[in-house]
């Protein structure tokens, strides 16, 4: 673990350095006994140091706002008891009951979500002052050393985790974004190089599928893409609490992650095209041969294009002026429709076309009422068609449970059946054609998936030049101009 993150290993030590430097109060005893309230200062590092600058900062957020507003609460109800007198076991009491109340009821609400560490801090403060106070009756000097000291703890946590090898979220998340990238350019050219290959296997089990696809890096690789909205969400919440920093001066962590969700509604795509791999119904091998050319083209573009976007982000660019990155892989999705409406004929059972039959169908439906009748529920919507249908069955008497005859579960024969075509004996040509034409267009659903997913690059490019010119990413045409003028002008000067 600390070979593949060294950053783990500077946290620890930098926890470490925090509360040895911290644990020293124990020992201050003059001018003033601070060592007998070292204690609070200890545990407010123990529980605000966190890996990264904004989790520790959000955690320190959250522990000051609880304890000053703890801290003033205490002090409104610490007079309160020593004006009441003999009331003034009473008085804590109910000061318990209300803090309780209204801290637990406010930490239900969603918006409050962010801050249910700060309303915990805020009881278990409050009561712990209250108790200290009411055992020496100094209320004042309780509240105002133990504020000190948490403030204290606090200024530790921050310098510490600032100055030595900080540690920031949103490097994290600038390096998840890239990956997500990287990893769906890698599953896209996979999916189709692997749908090409064609290698039959045994249909035997779900259960294999599941197993051989949680293993596969195809899988691997846009499942990581997928799953990664809720690390996304939580570096999100630690990022927006940094101040700037190098390169990060000006960085909308916002459309960071929309940007990254884009990404995501690509990588959906890809899951889809993965499940073609894997579905039961599979187009013959030399089918998927007659587009091969088109459907590696559009992988090979696509993967391109992400690959450029993940580049131009971890180096924080923006696209060229005269750069249009998806004319290519808009022309090879072309040529892939393109292909798909020549060859259509391979996609269907074009001897069960049915062109110019309308007319007689309907002189034949004239003289059968029966049939007329299922032709015009043809035209219903899917309610209606259901109310229609049902209607009958909700009029006839129904059986009490008793009456109802037991079902034996029995095993079911596969649609279609897997047993061979080739002249057994044992299947209808019908089901030997319903099956040959599902499988056509098993091979016209992967290439409209691939078509789909060249249309949806357009919002990831979209989102990508709204968030460059949010941050402010550098433009590479200057930085080209800038690199040819410094060499034309050590040019000319090696000539003069």
């Amino acid at each position: 673990m600390g070979r593949n993150d060294p950053r783990k290993i500077i946290y620890a030590v930098k926890m470490g350095f925090a509360l040895a430097l911290v644990s020293l109060f124990i020992f201050w005893k003059k001018p003033a006994d601070v060592s007998q309230f070292s204690i609070w200062a200890i545990l407010t590092v123990v529980v605000m140091f966190e890996f990264s600058i904004g989790a520790t900062f959000i955690k320190g957020f959250n522990r000051g706002l609880g304890t000053f507003c703890a801290g003033m609460l205490a002090f409104l109800f610490a007079e309160l008891s020593l004006l009441a007198g003999d009331g003034e076991r009473v008085v804590i009491v109910i000061s318990f009951f209300i803090t309780g109340f209204f801290a637990s009821y406010l930490r239900l609400y969603p918006t409050m979500a962010p801050y249910d560490y700060g309303f915990r801090v805020f009881v278990l403060t409050f009561c712990i002052l209250m108790v200290a106070g009411n055992r020496t009756r100094e209320y004042e000097v309780a509240i105002l050393t133990r504020l000190v000291l948490i403030a204290v703890g606090a200024c530790i946590c921050f310098i510490v985790n600032i100055c030595i090898y900080p540690i920031w979220s949103g490097d994290d998340l600038h390096r998840l974004v890239v990956n997500n990238f990287k990893e769906l350019a890698t599953s896209l050219e996979g999916c189709v190089d692997g749908y090409l290959k064609y290698v039959d296997y045994d249909r035997t089990s779900a259960a294999r599928f599941t197993a051989e696809a949680s293993g596969d890096q195809l899988y691997l690789g846009y499942k990581s893409v997928i799953e990664s909205a809720i690390r996304e969400k939580n570096l999100l919440g630690f990022a927006v609490w940094e101040p700037p920093h190098g390169r990060y001066r000006k960085l909308p962590w916002t459309t960071f992650v929309k940007l990254s969700g884009a990404v995501r509604h690509c990588a959906y795509t890809v899951m889809a095209l993965h499940g073609c791999i894997l579905s039961e119904i599979q187009a013959p091998p030399e089918k998927r041969q007659v587009f091969r050319s088109q459907l590696q083209t559009v992988s090979a573009e696509g993967a391109k294009v992400l690959r450029a976007l993940g580049n131009k982000i971890e180096k924080m660019e923006k696209l060229g002026t005269v750069e249009n990155i998806l004319k290519e892989v808009h022309e090879a999705g072309e040529q892939l429709q393109k292909k798909i409406d020549q060859r259509s004929y391979l996609l269907v059972n074009s001897e069960s076309w049915e062109i110019g039959n309308h007319s007689k169908e309907l002189e034949d439906l004239a003289d059968n009422p029966r049939e007329q009748e299922s032709f015009q529920l043809g035209f219903k919507s899917l309610s209606e068609t259901a109310i229609y249908i049902q209607s009958p069955l909700l009029l006839a008497p129904r059986l009490p449970n008793k009456d109802l005859p037991k079902r034996k579960l029995r095993k079911h024969v596969p649609w279609p059946s897997w047993i061979s075509f080739e002249g057994d004996g044992l299947i209808k040509d019908d089901e030997v054609k319903t099956y040959q034409s599902a499988s056509a267009l098993s091979l016209a659903t992967f290439a409209s998936l691939l078509i789909e997913f060249v249309a949806r690059l357009q919002n990831v490019v979209d989102c990508f030049e709204e968030l460059s010119e949010e941050a402010e990413f550098k433009d590479p045409d200057i930085v080209v101009l800038t690199k040819s003028g410094s060499f034309w002008t050590r040019f000319l000067r090696s000539k003069s």
